[in-house]
């Protein structure tokens, strides 16, 4: 295993899952970041135009992902000069598991004459600064827990409460491929109510049924980092937000809609 995915050499749209996208708590679902970030993969490569990049993914978790191959495709619902929608479904053998639409934008060239003071500024203690590696506290052997790195600056797995949290990759989120920044920034971003957790994990099920990353520049390097917190409600209903950051600075949010339950 070498990725979270092996493209089939009969199919373009057909990628076989791995032991590597395998979730913490069930051995037979994935993790819902290395679907999204593969939702990612074929988005970048629909009718690709120079100029143009990804500002914003919304990714719709229709039920559980089986560790099986998952056909991905994505095409151009809305095209435009400046602006175009995309739209993408990830589907197993018994149909749609996921969705997501992206708005591609075209980027100002030369670049717009913006004063400095309305920029986006600040920076987070970078990834050589934690004091380790942290792994997650999963009873599975294999999975995404053990094929991305985890360093937090503050919070941890078993601390309730607001995290900042550095995460990179170990493998191509397809096998052959590098990671896009896009690829990097939705595998990461959906952890951002796991690392932010205020609640038991041994009392509580606070699931994601959606995950909406924005990106108003896009990240350099290998890491990116989640500024996490977890709003839960008695409702049930709750709201994991990430302001998401690479080494250089800031470069968009991340927020996913939680449902909350007793185990």
């Amino acid at each position: 295993m070498d990725a979270f995915y092996l493209p089939d050499p009969e199919s373009p749209d057909r990628f076989h899952s791995t032991d590597l996208t395998r979730g913490p708590w069930s051995p037979d679902a994935q993790h819902a970041g290395p679907p999204s970030a593969l939702l990612g993969h074929v988005i970048e490569r629909c009718e690709p135009r120079d100029g143009f990049r990804i500002g914003r993914v919304a990714v719709e978790i229709l039920g559980p992902i089986p560790i099986a191959p998952l056909t991905a495709e994505a095409r151009v619902v809305r095209p435009g000069r400046s602006v175009e929608l995309i739209e993408a479904t990830l589907s197993s053998e018994q149909g749609p598991v996921m969705k997501a639409n992206a708005w591609r934008l075209r980027s100002a060239d030369p670049e717009l004459d913006l004063p400095a003071e309305v920029l986006p500024t600040g920076t987070r203690p970078g990834p050589d600064t934690a004091s380790g590696s942290a792994r997650f506290p999963s009873t599975q052997p294999v999975g995404f827990h053990t094929a991305i790195e985890y360093r937090f600056i503050t919070g941890s797995f078993t601390d309730p409460g607001p995290a900042v949290c550095w995460i990179r990759l170990r493998h191509p989120i397809v096998a052959g491929t590098t990671p896009s920044p896009l690829e990097r920034t939705l595998a990461a971003a959906d952890s951002g109510n796991g690392v932010s957790a205020v609640l038991d994990w041994d009392r509580y099920v606070f699931i994601n049924t959606d995950l909406t990353v924005t990106l108003h520049r896009e990240p350099v390097g290998e890491w990116v980092c989640l500024d996490a917190a977890t709003y839960p409600e008695r409702t049930g209903v709750g709201l994991a937000e990430s302001r998401l950051f690479d080494e250089k600075g800031p470069i968009g949010r991340s927020t996913q809609t939680l449902f909350l339950s007793r185990r």
